[in-house]
């Protein structure tokens, strides 16, 4: 049994990188490719690496997604040493990363089809030397789509204790699809 815990994510890892990019460029539902990867073993582990190849610059900080769904997206981030800083913390830029990464799922899986988005700006707020694994929470409500020229989100970054130890507000250029 311990062989088959063991081997059972070598076989998913060889499942073709090259296919799991294609899912998510073909499909453009971001939020359906999640759903279907649900449905395997270690889904949110490998929607995550798949998305991860589509934006690579996320995969330094080796983000996992634990909730994504229209109007909230939850990613964790493990505290690894390529990410930490002098003083054995997460270093600030891998938490504004993990703030982009997170706002930007929450409102792709949520902004309706005919809108597209592209970040403008952030806002950060470092409350607490964060030294664990972190997560990040993003939510967006009740959003007139229609009017919104820019989407001011929030994403709250916390430890494991669940203390706030930073925040991010990212303002959202939304247009429409040429």
């Amino acid at each position: 049994m311990v062989a088959h815990k063991q081997i059972m994510p070598i076989i998913y890892m060889q499942i073709s990188l090259h296919l799991l990019h294609r899912i998510l460029i073909m499909s453009n539902k971001v939020l359906n490719t999640y759903k279907s990867f649900q449905k395997l073993p270690f889904g949110n582990w490998l929607f995550s690496k798949a998305v991860g190849f589509k934006t690579p610059y996320f995969r330094s900080i080796s983000p996992l997604v634990k909730i994504l769904e229209p109007g909230q997206s939850v990613i964790f981030m493990k505290k690894k040493w390529s990410i930490t800083n002098h003083i054995k913390s997460v270093h600030a830029i891998a938490m504004c990363n993990v703030c982009e990464f997170a706002a930007g799922l929450c409102i792709e899986v949520s902004i309706p089809a005919h809108k597209r988005w592209i970040p403008k700006s952030m806002s950060v707020n470092y409350i607490k030397i964060a030294r664990t694994d972190l997560t990040a929470y993003c939510e967006i409500k009740d959003i007139d789509w229609e009017t919104t020229d820019v989407l001011e989100m929030y994403v709250a970054v916390k430890d494991k204790n669940e203390i706030l130890v930073m925040d991010a507000t990212i303002g959202m250029k939304i247009s429409d699809k040429k």
